[in-house]
């Protein structure tokens, strides 16, 4: 490898450099997984040189293969990389809250202004735009693995699975999981790692964490460090479940709420999207904290702002929580921003876990089909579980009083449009949300006047 000019190799990394630029991430997130990744390949590797092509994606390689968003558990890895513990929970961390503070906004301003004339247009635009992306999402994922029958064959049993069947979504990723594990061991050329994301074949000059920089003593591995992590993470999981129950009984609704937090965050493989079903199953179906429509709503809220787009769950939160405060009924806010930190919370302790006990291990299981087979699987069955996500918005969107009702037309022209934008000219999730937005105000307006 070699550039055509000679390049210095970058400057010592300051605390506070990296501090400031993990903050100016946070704000700047936008485009889900794969705009967030883009903005840190072209700000570290690119622009600053804080670490070199091949460590980046070997990082991103791993983190692919993690539950959990893998964008925010790259930016942690490489923090803590960089600045050892305190490193990866900075970068992670300021990755995660302005998204956070701003969802607790817009929530408020959701229920507390969501029937007026000009919210509602809006929010009629933008849900078949949402249709549109979650159907793009299941193209996104399908494309990077389903590059051969068999992993096309447990997509569609998947899709099969929670369609017809109604089988739970936990249900669904164990028996991916087998399968892939099986299929690793007997047909191990179908179930290996596909992707982009494997050779890099570009350098950018010397980098601060370059091809050649030996990992630095905190990333080897150390059985009493793995277990110390290990403990702390239980403890910061106990403490607060502990104190929920004790003030709120296990029955509580915000006891379930990071219960069952807890359990979508160790299933998000394949990002958001993939456990969104779940969340729908338990937040819509099983608990009743939201309806259908505020579901909707909800994934378009998180679409528009900064963060991880599985930051959709703190407006589940707010709007289960403001919905029955607990605090009484003037406490509707507090119970519901309450709601909304404390089901981060209990989302993102495992992305900082696996990043900072698994850190270590990545150089010794990188690329081992055991590992990475029951994964790839996963992976095949979350797009199929997607797509049965994507018919499930358009029903409602496009039948909002279900099929004996009449069907939306100017909906239904709205979702054709996102989704001519988004896989033919190729715009980005912003432009088209806003785009719908838009038309879907003007439509409202139009049906008002007649």
């Amino acid at each position: 490898m070699h550039t055509e000019k000679k390049l210095a190799a970058p400057q010592p990394l300051s605390w506070r450099e990296a501090l400031l630029f993990w903050l100016k991430l946070g704000f700047i997130s936008f485009g889900g997984p794969a705009g967030q990744i883009a903005i840190m390949h072209q700000e570290l590797v690119e622009r600053r040189r804080w670490i070199s092509e091949r460590r980046f994606l070997h990082a991103l390689n791993y983190c692919m293969l993690l539950p959990g968003p893998e964008a925010q558990q790259l930016a942690t890895y490489i923090g803590w990389l960089q600045h050892r513990t305190w490193g990866g929970i900075v970068a992670g961390g300021l990755f995660v809250l302005p998204s956070l503070l701003i969802l607790i906004l817009l929530s408020w301003l959701y229920v507390a202004f969501g029937h007026l004339p000009l919210v509602a247009g809006i929010f009629y635009g933008i849900k078949p735009a949402v249709t549109a992306i979650v159907l793009q999402a299941a193209h996104r994922i399908g494309s990077r693995v389903l590059n051969n029958g068999w992993l096309w064959g447990i997509a569609g049993a998947a899709f099969v699975a929670i369609f017809a069947l109604n089988l739970a979504f936990p249900l669904i990723v164990l028996a991916a999981a087998l399968v892939g594990y099986l299929g690793g061991r007997l047909a191990p050329q179908h179930f290996a790692v596909g992707g982009g994301h494997g050779a890099a074949a570009k350098s950018y000059g010397p980098a601060l964490i370059d091809e050649d920089t030996p990992p630095p003593a905190h990333a080897r591995f150390r059985a009493s460090r793995l277990l110390l992590l290990l403990l702390i993470g239980a403890l910061l999981w106990l403490l607060p479940m502990g104190l929920l129950t004790l003030a709120f009984g296990w029955q509580g609704s915000l006891t379930q709420m990071g219960w069952f937090f807890t359990k979508a965050a160790l299933l998000t493989f394949g990002g958001a999207y993939a456990v969104l079903p779940y969340v729908y199953q338990g937040a819509v179906d099983h608990y009743g904290w939201l309806s259908p429509t505020q579901m909707i709503d909800g994934l378009a809220l998180g679409e528009t702002t900064p963060g991880p787009l599985i930051m959709v769950v703190a407006f589940v939160a707010f709007v289960g929580a403001y919905g029955q405060p607990v605090f009484g009924t003037d406490s509707a806010f507090a119970s519901g921003a309450l709601a909304a930190c404390l089901v981060t919370w209990f989302t993102f302790l495992p992305s900082f876990l696996f990043i900072l006990a698994g850190g270590p291990l990545v150089e010794s299981t990188h690329g081992e089909l055991k590992f990475t087979a029951p994964l790839t699987a996963i992976t095949a069955a979350v797009v199929g579980v997607i797509v049965n996500l994507a018919l499930f918005f358009a029903y409602h969107v496009l039948w909002p009083q279900g099929f004996a009702g009449t069907f939306d037309w100017p909906a239904a022209l709205i979702a054709l449009g996102a989704a001519l934008a988004l896989f033919v000219l190729r715009r980005g999730v912003i432009q088209v949300l806003l785009a719908s937005a838009a038309v879907g105000l003007a439509v409202h307006l139009l049906r008002g006047l007649y």
